[in-house]
């Protein structure tokens, strides 16, 4: 993922991903990523689960628009099944 997200990003196209393991992703040079210690197959959450999913999205558009640097992996800290997740603030995106 990492290699593809730098092609586009050569391209003038910022990118971010969502990365559940964080030595690869940062071996590939991942131009901005969020992680997430969750099981393989399952970056953005638990099937069915729109809120868990909405959160980790929201999270990485975060890091899309305020990252200061490039190069960045940011740890969301999330537990597998053991968090209660809101609907995001979606218009901070653009004022936070």
């Amino acid at each position: 993922m990492g290699l593809i997200a730098r092609a586009v990003e050569a391209a003038g196209i910022p990118t971010v991903s969502v990365s559940i393991a964080r030595d690869l992703t940062v071996a590939a040079g991942t131009p901005r990523a969020v992680f997430v210690k969750w099981p393989l197959g399952h970056p953005l959450g638990e099937a069915g689960a729109v809120l868990q999913q909405r959160r980790v999205i929201f999270d990485a558009l975060d890091l899309l628009l305020h990252a200061q640097k490039p190069g960045v992996v940011r740890d969301l800290g999330y537990r597998w099944r053991r968090e209660t997740y809101t609907e995001p603030a979606w218009g901070e995106l653009v004022t936070g």
